[in-house]
């Protein structure tokens, strides 16, 4: 029996993506493309929705956890990057994986395998930057904060700041998939917040803004100022949400003393 090509349209959860591998094998059929819900699509081929169901999704995932424990925390990652057509490449990975068995995990430079990988490092480092990077401020009693990333990292930069800051209540919002990770009284969760526009700082949280970049100005070498090293351990893209880069139009003056 040939199998026929189609584009899968799923709910855009990981798990959602299990029940479209599942439907592949049950049904014969090759998926050519993933659209997540909304996603405007523009294609020839057959168009199907995958309806998610814990229960194939499971099937698939325990059939991952027989060949190796560590697939299904891999693919996990690599659903949480920017690689372009990632479910494609999920999909075409574990295609090869069941086809060879456990041996393919070792071909690390393998065309299918590779780009996984890339992508998972890229997805790691990003994730450590922010657990640096990132900057609080005080709204009403509240800790929040807004990053730009590339990748989905509020689902690992979680446990870190939960247990770093778990007697507070505090936010961390995604503009780029515009998600945020809520916390407070020891729960957190991610929800989808497309219209976010953070409050203006008051005047506390104004004058501490100017202590810390005057601090961070202060304590600066400028004799020693190398620009290239500056964005090679602080990459320029996370300027735009970090408080010591902020123009000192941003903020009203410090009261007098």
């Amino acid at each position: 029996m040939l199998w026929r090509d189609i584009i899968y349209q799923y709910d855009g959860t990981f798990d959602g993506l299990l029940c479209c591998i599942y439907e592949s094998y049950t049904k014969k059929e090759h998926p050519t493309a993933f659209y997540g819900d909304g996603d405007e699509m523009f294609s020839l081929f057959e168009t199907r929705t995958v309806v998610t169901e814990r229960a194939h999704a499971e099937r698939i995932a325990r059939s991952l956890r027989k060949l190796s424990p560590d697939v299904l925390p891999f693919l996990r990652r690599v659903f949480l990057t920017c690689l372009d057509e990632k479910e494609l490449a999920i999909y075409r990975f574990v295609v090869k994986l069941y086809r060879e068995g456990a041996p393919y995990l070792t071909r690390l430079s393998d065309d299918t395998y590779q780009p996984l990988l890339r992508a998972v490092r890229h997805l790691s480092a990003e994730t450590e930057h922010l657990r640096g990077f990132l900057r609080f401020s005080v709204f009403d009693g509240m800790l929040g904060a807004e990053i730009e990333p590339k990748n989905r990292v509020l689902p690992l930069l979680r446990g870190h700041f939960c247990e770093r800051c778990h007697d507070e209540t505090f936010f961390i919002y995604d503009r780029t998939h515009r998600e945020a990770l809520l916390y407070s009284d020891g729960c957190s969760r991610i929800v989808p917040l497309d219209a976010f526009e953070m409050a203006p700082p008051d005047d506390e949280e104004a004058a501490y803004r100017r202590l810390w970049k005057r601090f961070y100005d202060t304590i600066a070498i400028h004799e020693r100022e190398n620009p290239r090293t500056r964005m090679t351990h602080m990459p320029k893209r996370y300027w735009n949400t970090m408080t010591e880069f902020q123009s000192e139009n941003d903020v009203p003056p410090l009261p007098p003393a």
